[in-house]
């Protein structure tokens, strides 16, 4: 059996090792007198069937051009559409019972820490490739109060428009950005061209203004970057965290990707959090409750798993995961179905792991577990905190004095707990892309909001201001205020602790 002999090891460590289809390309060099790898070690895996490069128009966008030279990636990618079969993923996502979470009801504390930014409204769960741009259509204005820039990451027309608009692409509406694009491709998600060169099939980097430049930031050449690292790269187009920047009238002026102090495989969070207080156009939203003028984070899947996780280590890339070899119509081509590898049946795990699927899934769902029980913590931690900042500013505004050096302490950390949480909450696997990186930011998150529920509870003291030990989030008021659109709580979705440990807190 594969890799029987480092199991102890990786159940200890709460992993899965997976190594890439084409081989671990990324991974550091092997010493000259390094052992072989283990027999497990996929280093000769076949390579898709060849497909002869066609020629396609530079420049196209529509996929039905494509399809006509490449017609099974084509209807693969037309299949994006199709829900799967409903539970194959213990957490998040839509599936073929046509239920389309409430993220604001799973988590109930986001609709405290969010409120005040657009997810107040409503925070579904999303439900992929084919659907990221006919949501935003849909949406109410709040949500695509920072204009054309929201088209980014949804619209294959968006570099394109970028280009053309100059500044007007960030300062103008969403609405008359999006007029722009040809009605019958409003709706249109991801495409072809936003990952392949249409003129030999490779990858291809089509957002050079925001991956491109933040790569560069980093001191990385995008064009002396190989095969294997596109192969996560074009992905990281998209999934990852970018910054809306503000001026000081709060209008929209530009979008990067906050990567400047980190490195290639290993942007952490902290360099994620230095960027954002350096520089203060990050600052996108009011958090109501505290007050805050905040930065936000989005979706950092690239930043989590390319920080040393125990599959990137191994060579492993996001398509090897998300679209793994497979038969259709007598040629092995890529999966552009792309989707959880939950939701395919484990089918991507097959090449580097012989063992019982039903063994591997619940593996998946344990780690799952451990991370969902720390989120929910950090999130009621940190949500604790914005609601003694509440206290606090109440405190000063009936001229209570707060000693203004615990307050500042309090901000850091607070802020230091509210970006962890939202980093791991956002990213969308779980923590299963890095389960030790997971861990180590929710503990510190945890960590951090207990710092700064001490110092505030001290300056209120001080204050002659008493509070109780358990603070009441009086989360239903922030379901229930009138005159929105505000999605009602929905219980049935709430995500409990899987220890059941967080009632106790």
């Amino acid at each position: 059996m594969k890799k029987r002999f480092l199991w102890p090891f990786l159940f200890a460590a709460g992993f899965l090792v997976r190594d890439g289809l084409f081989g671990p390309a990324t991974a550091p060099a092997a010493p000259a007198n390094a052992p072989a790898p283990p027999p497990s070690v996929n280093t000769n895996a076949p390579p898709p069937t060849a497909t002869p490069p066609a020629a396609i128009p530079p420049g196209t966008i529509d996929p039905a051009v494509w399809g006509k030279a490449y017609p099974l990636y084509y209807q693969q990618w037309r299949e994006v559409r199709e829900a799967a079969q409903a539970g194959m993923s213990k957490y998040r996502g839509w599936d073929a019972d046509d239920i389309t979470p409430d993220t604001l009801s799973e988590y109930p504390y986001l609709a405290l820490l969010l409120d005040g930014w657009g997810f107040e409204t409503e925070h579904k769960e999303p439900r992929g490739h084919a659907y990221m741009a006919l949501a935003r259509v849909k949406l109410p204005l709040s949500r695509i109060a920072d204009g054309g820039v929201c088209l980014t990451c949804k619209s294959p027309f968006a570099p394109r428009l970028e280009k053309e608009m100059g500044k007007d692409y960030y300062r103008d509406s969403y609405r008359e950005v999006l007029a722009k694009i040809p009605q019958k491709d409003q709706d249109l998600g991801v495409a072809c061209i936003d990952c392949h060169d249409p003129e030999d099939m490779s990858l291809a980097i089509s957002r050079e203004l925001t991956l491109g430049k933040a790569l560069r930031a980093m001191g990385t050449d995008p064009a002396k970057l190989g095969r294997e690292e596109m192969r996560s790269l074009v992905c990281a187009q998209c999934h990852a965290t970018y910054d809306v920047q503000k001026n000081e009238q709060k209008e929209t002026i530009g979008l990067y990707f906050p990567w400047q102090k980190g490195k290639f495989g290993k942007i952490t969070i902290e360099d994620i959090i230095a960027q954002f207080r350096k520089d203060p156009t990050t600052a996108e939203w009011t958090q109501t409750v505290t007050g805050f003028r905040l930065p936000f984070i989005r979706h950092p899947q690239f930043e989590l798993f390319s920080n040393d996780s125990i599959h990137w280590q191994a060579g492993a890339a996001c398509s090897d995961c998300h679209m793994p070899l497979v038969k259709d119509d007598g040629a092995e081509i890529p999966d552009h179905r792309v989707t959880s590898p939950l939701k395919t049946d484990l089918h991507a795990c097959g090449p580097c792991h012989d063992e019982d699927k039903g063994w591997l899934r619940q593996r998946v769902y344990d780690i799952q577990d451990r991370i969902a029980s720390m989120e929910i913590r950090a999130g009621y931690g940190t949500a604790t905190v914005a609601k003694l900042f509440e206290s606090v500013h109440k405190a000063q505004k009936a001229r209570k004095h707060i000693d203004r050096k615990l307050y500042d302490q309090a901000k850091e950390y607070y802020l230091d707990a509210f970006f962890r949480t939202m980093f791991i909450g956002t990213e969308s696997s779980m923590g299963f892309h890095n389960p030790a990186e997971a861990a180590r930011v929710l503990g510190d998150a945890i960590a951090f909001a207990g710092k700064a529920e001490g110092l505030l509870r001290q300056a209120l003291a001080q204050a002659g201001v008493a509070m109780p030990a358990k603070i009441n989030l009086d989360l239903a008021k922030y379901f229930e205020v009138g005159g929105t659109t505000r999605v009602p709580f929905q219980g049935g979705q709430e995500v409990k602790d899987p220890f059941g440990n967080q009632e106790r807190f």
